[in-house]
Protein backbone atom coordinates (compact mmCIF):
# COMPACT_ATOMS: atom_id res chain seq x y z
CA UNK A 1 0.00 0.00 0.00
CA UNK A 2 1.34 3.55 -1.15
CA UNK A 3 2.71 5.80 1.72
CA UNK A 4 2.43 9.40 1.93
CA UNK A 5 4.01 12.01 4.18
CA UNK A 6 1.81 14.91 5.54
CA UNK A 7 2.62 18.49 4.80
CA UNK A 8 5.97 19.50 5.80
CA UNK A 9 6.26 17.24 8.48
CA UNK A 10 8.11 13.53 8.52
CA UNK A 11 5.03 11.34 9.52
CA UNK A 12 3.60 9.06 6.48
CA UNK A 13 0.34 7.66 6.03
CA UNK A 14 -0.91 5.24 4.37
CA UNK A 15 -3.43 5.58 1.64
CA UNK A 16 -6.38 3.59 3.22
CA UNK A 17 -6.36 4.69 7.02
CA UNK A 18 -8.31 2.84 10.13
CA UNK A 19 -10.91 5.14 11.94
CA UNK A 20 -11.47 3.41 15.36
CA UNK A 21 -14.67 4.90 16.57
CA UNK A 22 -16.48 1.73 15.75
CA UNK A 23 -14.36 -0.18 17.83
CA UNK A 24 -15.32 2.15 20.69
CA UNK A 25 -18.74 1.14 20.38
CA UNK A 26 -20.60 3.64 17.71
CA UNK A 27 -23.56 2.93 17.95
CA UNK A 28 -24.08 -0.50 19.29
CA UNK A 29 -21.70 -2.64 21.28
CA UNK A 30 -18.40 -4.32 19.56
CA UNK A 31 -16.94 -7.14 21.93
CA UNK A 32 -13.38 -7.21 22.42
CA UNK A 33 -12.23 -10.22 20.23
CA UNK A 34 -13.82 -8.46 17.70
CA UNK A 35 -12.19 -5.32 17.98
CA UNK A 36 -9.13 -6.94 17.92
CA UNK A 37 -10.07 -8.72 15.29
CA UNK A 38 -10.58 -5.85 13.33
CA UNK A 39 -6.96 -4.09 14.00
CA UNK A 40 -4.79 -7.18 13.64
CA UNK A 41 -6.86 -7.28 9.79
CA UNK A 42 -6.20 -3.97 9.14
CA UNK A 43 -2.37 -4.51 9.79
CA UNK A 44 -2.33 -7.99 7.79
CA UNK A 45 -4.35 -5.46 4.71
CA UNK A 46 -1.64 -3.06 5.05
CA UNK A 47 -2.76 -0.31 6.64
CA UNK A 48 -0.39 2.00 8.69
CA UNK A 49 -2.64 4.66 9.90
CA UNK A 50 -4.78 4.82 12.71
CA UNK A 51 -7.26 7.20 14.18
CA UNK A 52 -8.95 7.34 17.05
CA UNK A 53 -9.56 9.82 20.25
CA UNK A 54 -11.49 10.33 23.92
CA UNK A 55 -14.75 10.92 22.51
CA UNK A 56 -15.06 7.77 20.47
CA UNK A 57 -16.51 5.57 23.36
CA UNK A 58 -15.56 7.49 25.95
CA UNK A 59 -12.01 6.62 26.14
CA UNK A 60 -12.86 2.86 24.84
CA UNK A 61 -11.27 3.21 21.34
CA UNK A 62 -7.91 4.43 22.72
CA UNK A 63 -7.96 1.92 25.17
CA UNK A 64 -8.60 -1.12 22.30
CA UNK A 65 -6.79 0.54 19.73
CA UNK A 66 -3.40 1.00 21.93
CA UNK A 67 -3.94 -2.68 23.25
CA UNK A 68 -4.01 -3.73 19.98
CA UNK A 69 -0.75 -2.21 18.34
CA UNK A 70 0.98 -2.36 21.24
CA UNK A 71 3.21 -5.28 20.45
CA UNK A 72 3.34 -4.01 16.77
CA UNK A 73 6.99 -2.52 16.15
CA UNK A 74 6.35 1.14 17.14
CA UNK A 75 7.85 2.75 14.16
CA UNK A 76 6.15 0.75 11.82
CA UNK A 77 2.81 2.64 12.08
CA UNK A 78 1.08 5.87 12.38
CA UNK A 79 -1.66 6.65 15.03
CA UNK A 80 -3.24 9.91 15.71
CA UNK A 81 -5.77 10.67 18.54
CA UNK A 82 -7.72 14.48 19.16
CA UNK A 83 -7.99 17.08 22.05
CA UNK A 84 -10.58 19.30 22.95
CA UNK A 85 -12.71 17.05 25.09
CA UNK A 86 -11.75 16.15 28.56
CA UNK A 87 -13.31 13.15 30.21
CA UNK A 88 -14.25 13.62 33.71
CA UNK A 89 -15.75 10.81 36.20
CA UNK A 90 -19.53 11.40 35.58
CA UNK A 91 -21.48 12.63 39.07
CA UNK A 92 -22.64 10.02 41.36
CA UNK A 93 -20.20 6.99 39.40
CA UNK A 94 -18.64 6.45 42.28
CA UNK A 95 -21.73 5.22 44.08
CA UNK A 96 -24.02 2.15 43.95
CA UNK A 97 -26.48 3.58 41.56
CA UNK A 98 -26.77 2.12 38.38
CA UNK A 99 -25.00 4.37 35.78
CA UNK A 100 -26.55 4.89 32.55
CA UNK A 101 -25.21 4.63 29.27
CA UNK A 102 -23.66 7.28 26.58
CA UNK A 103 -26.12 6.64 23.57
CA UNK A 104 -26.98 9.85 23.45
CA UNK A 105 -23.25 10.93 22.18
CA UNK A 106 -23.92 7.88 19.75
CA UNK A 107 -21.81 5.18 21.86
CA UNK A 108 -23.14 2.18 23.08
CA UNK A 109 -20.94 2.15 26.45
CA UNK A 110 -21.63 3.22 30.44
CA UNK A 111 -21.79 6.84 31.14
CA UNK A 112 -18.90 6.71 33.46
CA UNK A 113 -17.44 9.88 32.68
CA UNK A 114 -18.82 13.03 30.34
CA UNK A 115 -17.05 15.20 28.70
CA UNK A 116 -15.78 18.79 29.31
CA UNK A 117 -14.52 21.19 26.45
CA UNK A 118 -11.53 22.02 26.95
CA UNK A 119 -9.54 23.95 24.18
CA UNK A 120 -6.87 26.22 26.43
CA UNK A 121 -3.15 25.30 26.32
CA UNK A 122 -3.41 23.01 29.83
CA UNK A 123 -6.70 20.98 28.74
CA UNK A 124 -4.42 20.05 25.54
CA UNK A 125 -1.56 18.68 27.66
CA UNK A 126 -3.51 16.98 29.96
CA UNK A 127 -5.82 15.22 27.40
CA UNK A 128 -2.75 14.12 25.59
CA UNK A 129 -1.26 12.46 28.83
CA UNK A 130 -4.52 10.77 29.51
CA UNK A 131 -4.74 9.22 26.27
CA UNK A 132 -1.29 7.95 26.40
CA UNK A 133 -1.92 6.68 29.76
CA UNK A 134 -5.13 4.55 27.91
CA UNK A 135 -3.36 3.88 24.74
CA UNK A 136 -0.25 3.16 26.29
CA UNK A 137 1.96 4.04 23.60
CA UNK A 138 4.68 6.10 24.18
CA UNK A 139 3.96 8.75 21.72
CA UNK A 140 1.23 9.77 19.23
CA UNK A 141 2.29 11.01 15.84
CA UNK A 142 -0.68 12.92 14.89
CA UNK A 143 -2.66 15.39 16.86
CA UNK A 144 -5.79 16.97 15.70
CA UNK A 145 -8.10 19.59 17.77
CA UNK A 146 -11.20 17.67 17.00
CA UNK A 147 -14.28 19.56 16.36
CA UNK A 148 -13.53 23.39 17.51
CA UNK A 149 -16.49 24.48 15.55
CA UNK A 150 -17.75 26.51 18.44
CA UNK A 151 -14.33 27.21 20.16
CA UNK A 152 -12.77 28.56 17.13
CA UNK A 153 -10.97 31.47 18.83
CA UNK A 154 -9.90 29.29 21.93
CA UNK A 155 -8.38 26.51 19.92
CA UNK A 156 -6.34 29.05 17.18
CA UNK A 157 -5.08 30.96 20.40
CA UNK A 158 -4.88 28.46 23.18
CA UNK A 159 -4.81 24.58 21.78
CA UNK A 160 -3.19 25.56 18.81
CA UNK A 161 -0.08 27.15 20.32
CA UNK A 162 -0.34 24.63 22.73
CA UNK A 163 -0.08 22.08 19.87
CA UNK A 164 2.69 23.64 18.08
CA UNK A 165 5.11 24.08 21.04
CA UNK A 166 4.47 20.13 21.34
CA UNK A 167 5.55 19.81 17.81
CA UNK A 168 8.75 22.26 17.85
CA UNK A 169 9.78 19.89 20.81
CA UNK A 170 9.25 16.75 19.23
CA UNK A 171 6.65 15.27 21.09
CA UNK A 172 4.44 15.23 17.94
CA UNK A 173 4.99 14.56 14.77
CA UNK A 174 2.12 16.87 13.25
CA UNK A 175 -0.69 18.86 13.67
CA UNK A 176 -4.27 19.28 12.60
CA UNK A 177 -7.88 19.83 13.31
CA UNK A 178 -10.76 17.86 12.26
CA UNK A 179 -14.38 18.81 11.34
CA UNK A 180 -17.49 18.17 9.24
CA UNK A 181 -16.91 21.50 7.94
CA UNK A 182 -15.07 23.37 5.28
CA UNK A 183 -14.74 27.18 6.49
CA UNK A 184 -12.73 26.69 9.92
CA UNK A 185 -10.86 24.40 8.57
CA UNK A 186 -9.81 26.35 5.60
CA UNK A 187 -9.35 29.02 8.28
CA UNK A 188 -6.52 26.63 10.02
CA UNK A 189 -4.94 26.24 6.71
CA UNK A 190 -4.87 30.10 5.96
CA UNK A 191 -3.80 31.12 9.88
CA UNK A 192 -1.60 28.45 10.88
CA UNK A 193 1.10 26.38 10.27
CA UNK A 194 -0.89 22.97 10.57
CA UNK A 195 0.25 19.68 8.45
CA UNK A 196 -2.92 18.42 7.72
CA UNK A 197 -6.74 18.68 8.29
CA UNK A 198 -8.97 15.90 8.34
CA UNK A 199 -12.14 16.85 6.82
CA UNK A 200 -15.48 14.67 7.38
CA UNK A 201 -18.25 14.28 5.13
CA UNK A 202 -17.23 17.24 2.71
CA UNK A 203 -15.60 15.23 0.26
CA UNK A 204 -18.04 12.58 -1.26
CA UNK A 205 -19.77 11.63 -3.94
CA UNK A 206 -22.67 13.54 -2.69
CA UNK A 207 -21.26 16.43 -1.18
CA UNK A 208 -18.14 17.62 -2.44
CA UNK A 209 -17.87 20.96 -1.01
CA UNK A 210 -14.58 20.54 -0.09
CA UNK A 211 -13.76 21.45 -3.47
CA UNK A 212 -14.60 24.96 -3.58
CA UNK A 213 -11.67 26.64 -0.83
CA UNK A 214 -10.37 24.03 1.23
CA UNK A 215 -9.01 21.66 -1.32
CA UNK A 216 -7.12 24.21 -3.51
CA UNK A 217 -6.34 25.85 -0.27
CA UNK A 218 -4.38 22.73 1.31
CA UNK A 219 -2.98 21.95 -2.73
CA UNK A 220 -1.98 25.97 -2.76
CA UNK A 221 0.43 25.71 0.88
CA UNK A 222 1.79 21.94 0.35
CA UNK A 223 -0.78 21.06 2.91
CA UNK A 224 -2.30 17.76 3.48
CA UNK A 225 -6.05 16.64 3.29
CA UNK A 226 -7.08 13.15 5.30
CA UNK A 227 -10.74 12.58 4.30
CA UNK A 228 -13.08 11.14 6.47
CA UNK A 229 -16.69 10.18 6.56
CA UNK A 230 -16.94 8.83 2.30
CA UNK A 231 -20.04 6.88 3.29
CA UNK A 232 -22.00 10.11 4.89
CA UNK A 233 -22.61 8.41 7.34
CA UNK A 234 -24.20 5.25 5.71
CA UNK A 235 -25.92 6.20 2.02
CA UNK A 236 -23.23 5.70 0.00
CA UNK A 237 -22.17 2.45 1.58
CA UNK A 238 -25.98 1.10 1.40
CA UNK A 239 -28.04 3.21 -0.37
CA UNK A 240 -32.02 3.03 -0.14
CA UNK A 241 -34.78 4.83 1.24
CA UNK A 242 -34.02 6.17 4.79
CA UNK A 243 -30.48 4.73 5.36
CA UNK A 244 -28.82 7.21 7.20
CA UNK A 245 -27.24 10.42 5.75
CA UNK A 246 -24.74 12.92 7.63
CA UNK A 247 -26.43 11.10 10.99
CA UNK A 248 -30.11 11.31 9.91
CA UNK A 249 -32.44 10.05 7.61
CA UNK A 250 -31.41 10.59 4.20
CA UNK A 251 -34.02 13.32 2.19
CA UNK A 252 -35.63 11.17 -0.31
CA UNK A 253 -34.09 13.12 -3.28
CA UNK A 254 -30.64 12.38 -1.50
CA UNK A 255 -31.44 8.45 -1.31
CA UNK A 256 -33.03 8.51 -5.15
CA UNK A 257 -30.09 10.15 -6.47
CA UNK A 258 -27.48 7.62 -4.49
CA UNK A 259 -29.80 4.76 -5.97
CA UNK A 260 -29.24 5.86 -9.29
CA UNK A 261 -25.67 6.27 -8.91
CA UNK A 262 -25.34 2.44 -7.60
CA UNK A 263 -27.23 1.59 -10.18
CA UNK A 264 -24.12 3.17 -12.87
CA UNK A 265 -21.46 1.97 -10.53
CA UNK A 266 -22.84 -1.57 -11.04
CA UNK A 267 -22.90 -0.99 -14.95
CA UNK A 268 -19.39 -1.27 -14.05
CA UNK A 269 -18.98 -4.14 -11.83
CA UNK A 270 -18.73 -1.81 -8.78
CA UNK A 271 -20.91 -1.68 -5.91
CA UNK A 272 -21.21 2.04 -5.09
CA UNK A 273 -19.35 2.38 -2.20
CA UNK A 274 -16.24 1.53 -3.96
CA UNK A 275 -16.94 4.72 -5.75
CA UNK A 276 -16.99 6.32 -2.64
CA UNK A 277 -14.08 5.08 -1.42
CA UNK A 278 -12.07 6.16 -4.69
CA UNK A 279 -13.04 9.36 -5.27
CA UNK A 280 -11.39 11.47 -2.88
CA UNK A 281 -8.23 9.47 -3.44
CA UNK A 282 -7.82 11.25 -7.03
CA UNK A 283 -7.34 15.25 -5.54
CA UNK A 284 -3.75 15.43 -5.01
CA UNK A 285 -4.53 16.96 -1.83
CA UNK A 286 -5.65 13.99 -0.37
CA UNK A 287 -3.14 11.67 1.58
CA UNK A 288 -5.73 9.40 3.00
CA UNK A 289 -9.09 8.08 2.79
CA UNK A 290 -10.44 7.46 6.62
CA UNK A 291 -12.54 4.83 7.23
CA UNK A 292 -14.34 3.64 10.32
CA UNK A 293 -14.45 0.01 10.69
CA UNK A 294 -15.57 -2.36 13.26
CA UNK A 295 -14.99 -5.90 11.97
CA UNK A 296 -12.62 -7.90 10.29
CA UNK A 297 -14.95 -8.35 7.93
CA UNK A 298 -15.52 -4.75 7.08
CA UNK A 299 -11.78 -3.93 7.07
CA UNK A 300 -11.20 -6.93 4.57
CA UNK A 301 -13.89 -5.41 2.16
CA UNK A 302 -12.57 -1.97 2.26
CA UNK A 303 -9.51 -3.13 1.38
CA UNK A 304 -10.68 -5.07 -1.73
CA UNK A 305 -12.42 -2.37 -2.87
CA UNK A 306 -9.80 0.09 -2.38
CA UNK A 307 -7.52 -2.05 -5.08
CA UNK A 308 -9.98 -2.54 -7.47
CA UNK A 309 -9.67 -0.20 -10.60
CA UNK A 310 -12.28 2.42 -11.34
CA UNK A 311 -12.56 3.41 -14.87
CA UNK A 312 -12.52 6.89 -15.96
CA UNK A 313 -15.58 6.04 -18.05
CA UNK A 314 -17.83 5.48 -14.75
CA UNK A 315 -16.82 9.01 -13.48
CA UNK A 316 -18.03 10.60 -16.97
CA UNK A 317 -21.14 8.80 -17.03
CA UNK A 318 -21.80 9.94 -13.48
CA UNK A 319 -21.03 13.42 -14.98
CA UNK A 320 -23.07 13.04 -17.71
CA UNK A 321 -26.25 11.56 -15.95
CA UNK A 322 -26.15 14.78 -13.48
CA UNK A 323 -25.04 12.87 -10.46
CA UNK A 324 -22.03 14.04 -10.02
CA UNK A 325 -21.66 17.49 -8.42
CA UNK A 326 -17.66 18.16 -9.15
CA UNK A 327 -18.50 19.93 -12.66
CA UNK A 328 -14.84 21.66 -13.87
CA UNK A 329 -17.58 24.74 -14.23
CA UNK A 330 -18.65 24.80 -10.67
CA UNK A 331 -15.29 23.69 -9.11
CA UNK A 332 -12.24 24.12 -11.49
CA UNK A 333 -10.14 21.30 -12.35
CA UNK A 334 -8.53 19.43 -10.00
CA UNK A 335 -6.81 16.48 -12.25
CA UNK A 336 -5.62 13.67 -11.65
CA UNK A 337 -3.78 12.33 -8.22
CA UNK A 338 -2.90 8.92 -10.50
CA UNK A 339 -3.57 6.83 -7.42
Amino acid sequence: MRHTTLGNSTVRVTGLSFGAAGIGNLYTPVGEEEARAAVDAAWDAGIRYFDTAPHYGLGLSECRLGAALRDRPRDGFTVSTKVGRLLEPAPGTGGALPVGDDLDNGFAVPATHRRVWDFSADGVRRSIEESLLRTGLDRFDIVYLHDPDDHAEAALTEAYPALERLRGEGVIGAIGAGMNQNELLTRFLRDTDADVVLCAGRFTLLDPSALLELLPEAAARGRSVVVGGVFNSGLLADPRPGAPYDYTAAPPQLAARALRMDAVTRRYGLPLRAAALHYPRRHPAVATVLVGTRSAAEVRDTAELMERTVPDDLWAELRAEGLLLDQREEFGEFGEAGR
